[in-house]
């Protein structure tokens, strides 16, 4: 079959390096994708909001399933576009209808999704420019730390750790009344601070029955010792110590079966991904957000543990009856270390030549922000590269991500050599 998949970063990168493998898979397509990608398929040139031009490529190049990678076409309508369409309706697209996206799309929906079904997360309220004065009165009564959350998709920066209330309020003020990230916080959710480890959980779902992937734990900020700006995403490791079966039986009863039947109690249809963020509190598992996608770099780690064959996984979805296909997962560990450009996550150099991949001895190079200038391979995005192997314990596997990404050199490269550190 011909397998599309929608998105150009990362975690697209790791999805087309598995997707290939698959006996499954015939031709596979990647729109846009990056210099990495064109190891395992043919990049085409089209944004992955850009409908008519995925349609146009679908029909011409007789595709068989679609894989969608980000957020942003899934909040949009993606899936909807393609079951409104005569020509499209019985092409299967893994990744959920808009409506199931707003459990990515609005924070509120989710927030409110999570109460109704009695899945454990932090006290919020939701307000709006309408109701500002009561949100400044509602902070002077929360407890600090304070979470600030943009309700709607602000790239990864809508959310703001206010320590004061002065702080709180100035922020706040600034989200709704000078709308500081757009439309993006035209509401704003004000939610309980919660403390612990944090940690990422992942299913697939038809529908009715799910699959848990192997759960993964990201390192969000940009220096060493988790100090410094918020990111993408600095590095992943999986498995997680203390996700431990009987942690995990926990995640499983309270919140992954609560939110598969919460979804089909409310009728919403969801075939694809569950990104479950969880904080890790004394023991007890707290949603602290869903996403509609698979987390980047997590994928990365993710696919590197999963033996079985992914497509027959997307098939499962796609075709209901992922409750009929196997799952297996290495029992090894994997690692991620990414590479990011100088001056990153602000503003960050491009165009600089990367040099080395061809030195890595024992880890998969997948491209992040990465295109081709005639031969070369030039940094294009704020995230590089992500430096992924597979061994047999954790610490080997730190050390030999960390080794590999030393090999590759561009420009105002950089990139931490203490991801995991605090799992050891």
């Amino acid at each position: 079959m011909n397998i599309l998949i929608l998105g150009s970063g990362g975690r697209e990168s790791a999805f087309a390096w598995k997707v290939a493998q698959s006996a499954h898979c015939d031709k596979l397509f990647i729109a846009p994708g990056n210099a990495g990608t064109t190891q395992y398929g043919t990049n085409v040139n089209i944004k992955v909001t850009d409908f008519e031009g995925i349609k146009a490529l679908v029909l011409k190049e007789d595709i068989n399933l679609v894989l969608v990678g980000p957020e942003e076409p899934l909040v949009k309508g993606v899936h909807d576009f393609f079951l409104a369409d005569e020509q499209l309706k019985n092409i299967p697209v893994v990744g959920p209808r808009q409506e199931g996206a707003q459990l990515e799309g609005s924070k509120d929906f989710s927030k409110q999704f999570m109460e109704r079904h009695n899945i454990p997360t932090a006290a919020y309220r939701t307000f709006t420019k309408d109701t500002l004065q009561d949100g400044l009165t509602y902070l002077a009564t929360a407890g600090l730390p304070v979470v600030l959350k943009a309700d709607g998709l602000a790239a990864g920066k809508g959310v703001l750790i206010c320590l004061t209330l002065e702080e709180a309020q100035t922020e706040l003020t600034a989200m709704l009344a000078d709308a500081k990230f757009g439309e993006a916080s035209s509401r704003v959710v004000v939610e309980q601070f919660l403390t612990g480890i944090e940690l990422s959980v992942f299913v697939m779902t038809d529908g009715n029955s799910y699959k848990i992937l192997p759960e993964a734990k990201d390192y969000k900020r940009i220096g060493e010792g988790d100090t410094g700006l918020n990111t993408g995403g600095m590095g992943s490791i999986s498995p997680v110590p203390f996700a431990d079966a009987a942690y995990m039986k926990k995640v499983e009863e309270r919140v992954i079966i609560p939110t598969i039947e919460g979804l089909k109690k409310d009728g919403i249809p969801y075939k694809g991904f569950i990104f479950i963020g969880l904080m890790n509190s004394n023991g007890e598992p707290w949603v602290i957000e869903y996403n509609c996608r698979m987390g980047d770099p997590e994928t990365e780690s993710v696919m590197r543990r999963i033996d079985s064959d992914f497509v027959d996984l997307l098939l499962g979805v796609a075709e209901g009856n992922l409750n009929e296909k196997e799952i297996i997962i290495s029992p090894k560990t994997a690692a991620t270390v990414v590479m990011v450009a100088g001056g990153y996550p602000g503003e960050y150099l491009k165009n600089k030549v990367i040099t080395g991949t061809e030195n890595v001895r024992d880890s998969i190079v997948f491209h992040a922000g990465t295109s081709m200038d005639g031969n070369d391979v030039i940094t294009t995005g704020g995230r590089v590269l992500a430096i992924t192997t597979v061994q047999d314990d954790m610490f080997s596997a730190l050390q030999q991500a960390t080794a590999d990404a030393s090999r590759i050199y561009y420009d105002g490269m950089y990139f931490r050599k203490d991801i995991g550190f605090d799992l050891l």
